[in-house]
């Protein structure tokens, strides 16, 4: 690829579960919502809401891989983000004692994905970036799904596109391409945005420019004696930045300079 020249990126493409919105803190805090409301009837066990999260997303990845993976019959089985996460959520049940609740309850608990709320720097970042390159998703979570959230934690998206367009997961080549053809622009044109440097290094290998923007309690607080979070080799992105609000500073400069 040829070197980095920031006067020629038009859009910013962003990675959205981790890099966008806290995922982790938002399940936590309708989990203890949820176990308060059912408290006055006993009707859940006590539930570590923290390892519920984690149990959740940590299926994230083995469901999109089976929902990709060619039949026999050389047909794939294609299932957006919200049928996985049913799928994951069904199989927790019994193991943290949600069986008590209802099939109401159980969808609305799936659809918490549709309501995580924003890093504290995002919509601030996001405002800035706006004003100098059209900023979109590319997230795996459904269409549908990230309107919801951008209607509920107000993020200033220009448009919204997801992997399901693609009918692919990243990181496969295929929903990069998607995303810069939609967008009529050559991949070198687009930046693609993610707290997680695999994303990253696939929308490289597709022709795009890439930001790092590490969100290092995605998982969960740092140990109070952790180092600082590793922001990989210097030259591994085109830009790698603290927050979305540097991010915007960073190309604000290199296209004055």
């Amino acid at each position: 690829m040829s070197p980095f020249q920031p006067g020629q990126i038009r859009a910013l493409v962003f990675d959205v579960f981790g890099t966008v919105v806290d995922w982790r803190s938002s399940i936590i805090a309708e989990g203890q919502a949820l176990s308060k409301a059912k408290a006055k009837h006993n009707e859940l066990p006590e539930i570590n809401w923290s390892d519920f999260a984690d149990a959740w997303r940590a299926g994230y990845v083995p469901a999109m891989t089976k929902a990709t993976t060619p039949l026999a019959d050389g047909s794939t089985p294609w299932a957006n983000i919200d049928v996985l996460n049913r799928e994951i959520l069904d199989g927790l049940l019994p193991r943290f004692g949600l069986e008590p609740l209802t099939e109401a309850e159980r969808a609305h608990l799936n659809l918490v994905w549709h309501r995580l709320n924003p890093w504290p720097d995002t919509v601030r970042g996001l405002r800035l970036l706006k004003a100098s390159y059209v900023i979109s998703t590319l997230s795996n979570g459904n269409v549908s799904l990230l309107v919801n959230m951008a209607k509920h934690a107000r993020l200033p998206w220009d448009c919204v596109l997801s992997s399901e367009l693609a009918r692919q997961y990243k990181p496969h080549p295929a929903v990069y391409q998607m995303a810069a053809h939609l967008l009529g622009l050559e991949p070198a044109q687009v930046m693609m945005v993610a707290a997680h440097p695999g994303d990253l290094r696939a929308a490289h290998k597709a022709g795009m420019r890439t930001a790092y923007v590490p969100r290092p309690t995605e998982y969960g607080p740092l140990p109070d004696n952790a180092p600082p979070p590793d922001a990989l080799q210097s030259d591994a992105f085109d830009i790698t930045a603290t927050d979305f609000v540097d991010l915007a500073r960073q190309l604000d400069k290199s296209a004055h300079t």
